[in-house]
């Protein structure tokens, strides 16, 4: 039973736990139809969602000695939280220099799978995350997600864009492939998304991605270009590099503010979300270089 179990203590127990969970994920956002057995498998999922919510407690607690202490104001919660960009675990990795200006193209390859294999879709953790959410946040979340639609143009859409990546290097991610760090984050968004206890959580980790996210993506586009990759390869790249800065200012403005103007204890829940987010990432950057024998403490590699 999988209620008898206790979240990952290790790595052996990390990948077994992430991986069945990223199996289970997988099945059930997908669209479906109508199963005799479905009694069996809504009872199968309540035992996901169980060790699901303990692990994502356990991560709320990991990371709560790096919350801010003491909310006081809106200003100040909007000023700690746009510090995370300088701050924040994970920020400046030096994994994203060494792309830049380093990595060959069997590297850059590794690091574009292991990226796309855990990642869980933006524009559906926008779509669970908006659900009853007050009008000028809602209305924020529907104009982000136009644009990941590609305001309605097909070959616009960050999903194609995503997978024209995939088709030109000819890619192939696979689950058993993937290393756990990357898995775990894509299973810490949708978990956060798809629980309404979790839903300030997921504001502030889906926030906190437009925060940081576009100093990584031009990192990852000048060493694509660096590499002679076609402009089809690194378009998703290059787009969020830009545009994630837009949408970082939106959301603090349309979506953060006033969340917490409306309730102060909103705040701590949006910045342990984005905590849970930025830690995860910091422990999946770790991973990807200790995978490809880098050794940032002695700026070195081997």
């Amino acid at each position: 039973m999988l209620v008898a179990d206790v979240a990952p203590s290790d790595n052996a127990n990390s990948v077994h736990f992430h991986k069945r969970l990223a199996r289970r994920n997988a099945v059930r956002v997908a669209p479906g139809t109508p199963a005799e057995n479905w009694e069996n498998e809504e009872r199968a999922d309540i035992e996901y969602r169980i060790i699901e919510g303990r692990y994502l407690e356990d991560l709320r607690a990991n990371i709560s000695p790096m919350v801010i202490s003491q909310i006081d104001s809106e200003e100040q919660f909007v000023d700690w939280f746009e510090s995370l960009a300088d701050w924040g675990p994970g920020q400046d990795h030096p994994l994203f220099d060494w792309l830049a200006n380093q990595a060959d193209l069997s590297q850059m390859k590794w690091f574009l799978t292991q990226e796309i294999a855990g990642e869980a879709g933006f524009d559906d953790l926008l779509a669970y995350s908006q659900v009853k959410l007050p009008t000028q946040a809602k209305l924020e979340c529907a104009r982000n997600y136009w644009d990941e639609m590609g305001r309605g143009k097909a070959g616009a859409m960050h999903g194609p864009l995503l997978a024209g990546m995939i088709n030109e290097l000819g890619l192939q991610p696979s689950l058993e492939e993937t290393v756990w760090e990357s898995l775990a984050l894509g299973n810490i968004m949708l978990g956060m998304a798809t629980n309404r206890r979790y839903a300030y959580h997921s504001l502030g980790a889906l926030g906190v991605i437009e925060l940081t996210a576009p100093q990584r993506a031009a990192k990852v586009v000048a060493g694509m270009q660096r590499l002679g990759l076609s402009t089809t390869a690194f378009a998703y790249f290059k787009l969020h590099a830009v545009i994630d800065i837009i949408h970082s200012k939106n959301w603090i403005r349309e979506i953060i503010r006033p969340l917490i103007r409306e309730n102060l204890e909103y705040a701590q829940y949006i910045a342990e979300g984005a905590l849970m987010r930025l830690h995860s990432g910091k422990l999946c950057f770790d991973r990807y270089a200790s995978e490809l024998h880098l050794d940032f403490s002695t700026n070195a590699t081997h």
